[in-house]
């Protein structure tokens, strides 16, 4: 997905769904059963309601980018084959969707090295990195990188796809769904075979960087 000069990786906030039709607005508002106009009591969810008001921001791509460098994620490697080409990049939008069916997502920038593969390929390789694999995880972020170089291991695995070696967990996954989000692509893709069996402790990304969990 996009990289910028700090690794780019590619991630998708998630959104929260509007307060349902019909369910009861702040003390004042239409619907409420508090008196018409009447200020909630300090310290009230309406009081910090109208507080948290002053402080916000309109909706923007700035907002939504600061926003999401609060947001810790794990960190992962999405491999596919572009012909007969290896093609991966990192990504920090890997969602579980589905446990029946075993589905996932992630999101890729149209614009990015390996969306023709992602486009075209069926089955996708997902990995899981350990706190080991931060210049992994650096290399396929990186624009322009050669990604499956001397210094990347890796395996054909099941249906053909990249694996990596050294990963906390990896799935080969079909895809499903290739649903547009802007510039974007949201991919939706089902598990079918995988190992997460291996050892270490996960890679997180936070404020612009890859870092260690802490305990």
């Amino acid at each position: 997905m996009t990289a910028p000069t700090v690794p780019t990786v590619q991630t998708a906030p998630s959104l929260r769904s509007p307060r349902s039709a019909g369910s009861p607005g702040p003390a004042g508002s239409p619907g409420s059963t508090g008196s018409a106009g009447s200020p909630g009591p300090a310290g009230s969810p309406d009081s910090s309601r109208s507080s948290r008001s002053g402080d916000s921001r309109p909706g923007s791509p700035d907002l939504l980018r600061s926003v999401f460098r609060q947001h810790a994620a794990g960190v992962a490697v999405i491999t596919a084959r572009d012909g007969a080409r290896p093609v991966g990049f990192t990504a920090t939008s890997l969602n579980s969707v589905s446990a029946d069916p075993p589905l996932l997502s992630f999101t890729i920038g149209t614009g990015a090295s390996s969306w023709p593969g992602v486009r075209d390929s069926e089955y996708l390789g997902v990995h899981i990195l350990g706190e080991h694999q931060r210049e992994l995880a650096g290399l396929f972020a990186r624009s322009g990188a050669d990604r499956f170089g001397e210094a990347t291991g890796w395996e054909p695995g099941p249906h053909g796809v990249p694996v990596l070696d050294g990963v906390l967990a990896w799935l080969a996954c079909r895809v499903v769904a290739r649903v547009p989000a802007g510039e974007h692509r949201v991919i939706i893709a089902e598990a079918v075979a995988g190992d997460p069996a291996g050892e270490g402790r996960p890679l997180l990304y936070h404020q612009g960087r890859f870092n260690a969990l802490r305990d």
